[in-house]
């Protein structure tokens, strides 16, 4: 089979593609064949070795992939060769084939296609765990998003207007600016602005922001967390600026607020049970149309250095799916 390999650690040109041995299911576990893998930040960082968890070369990248069942392992039940189904995995997802604990791939509902369900899991599974398992966010209150345009800045737009919240976007852009107000948002302010804390505590209508989401960290995360009210909650997701923030921790007690952390993937491999519940209720609102998934960037797996090397620069609005396979069964 084909596959995206990473040979050695740095930038997006030590991928390569490369033939593999197809792998093969073990006890409560599927072969899926990937039609549609995701590319994230995270995939960055682990092709340079910066992420939390190294993987030494040669290895496949890739978390997030969508697809259909090939063969299933002994005891795995409520799965089938032809079943469509999404999963989060620790790894290897950039390959025509990969295996899947069965308890880590959640059937499509037909309302929702395989390249839809690819370009929203990871994204959206994210934004959601972290404004509902994590903040609580409850309607009326105020959300402010970090990196609006940005995947997971995305998904908290679309999921926080789901949840009843009044949304503030900040992207660095004005383009950035338009496609976050296009996609829901109430506001949206520079992230360059002189005074961020000011114009946040502005934008709330009220005393300062309830729920920060804050993919991005750098300089923006001390005066985004200056701008939350008294008990207000500041999602950390990720650093996309490279720079992981020190926040003072006098502002944490002085405004009786919370710093939280968001790890979905671990939270996926911690309670897989909660996480399917998640993604159904993600898949719901896509079925009723409360919440509108982009249309994802498509790239065929060939291309997978240059993807990685576009999310790298942030120069991507949205997401990006790797074209691998037709999916299907073979004989």
């Amino acid at each position: 089979m084909k596959a995206a390999v990473c040979e050695r650690l740095g930038g997006p040109e030590g991928v390569v593609i490369r033939e593999r041995v197809e792998p093969v299911p073990g006890p409560e576990e599927v072969l899926v064949s990937v039609e549609y893998a995701g590319v994230n930040f995270p995939d960055v960082l682990v092709v340079a070795g910066r992420y939390q968890t190294r993987h030494d070369p040669p290895f496949v990248p890739g978390h997030e992939l969508a697809g259909t069942v090939r063969a299933v392992g002994s005891g795995v039940e409520g799965l089938a060769p032809g079943h469509r189904v999404v999963a989060n995995v620790a790894g290897g997802a950039f390959a025509e084939r990969v295996v899947v604990p069965a308890r880590a791939a959640i059937p499509l509902p037909d309302g929702v296609s395989t390249e839809l369900a690819a370009a929203m899991h990871l994204t959206y599974g994210t934004a959601y765990h972290g404004l509902v398992d994590r903040a609580r966010l409850a309607p009326g209150e105020t959300l402010a998003v970090l990196g609006a345009a940005g995947g997971v800045g995305d998904a908290a737009v679309q999921v926080g207007k789901a949840l009843g919240a009044r949304v503030v976007a900040v992207a660095s852009t004005e383009a950035k600016r338009r496609f976050a107000s296009g996609r829901g948002a109430d506001r949206a302010l520079s992230a360059d602005a002189e005074d961020l804390k000011s114009q946040l505590r502005a934008a709330s209508g009220r005393e300062g922001i309830d729920v920060l989401l804050d993919p991005v960290g750098g300089p923006w995360t001390e005066p985004a967390l200056r701008s939350l009210r008294w008990g207000g909650r500041h999602l950390v997701v990720g650093f996309a600026s490279g720079e992981i923030p020190r926040p003072p921790l006098n502002v944490i007690l002085l405004k009786g607020c919370s710093l939280v952390g968001v790890f979905w993937g671990r939270f996926v491999q911690e309670f897989p049970e909660a996480h399917r519940r998640n993604t159904e209720q993600l898949f719901a609102w896509v079925e009723s149309e409360e919440i509108r998934p982009p249309a994802p960037e498509i790239m065929e797996l060939d291309d997978v250095a240059r993807a990685l090397t576009e999310l790298a620069a942030r120069r991507v609005r949205g997401k990006i799916l790797l074209r691998v396979s037709s999916g299907g069964v073979s004989e």
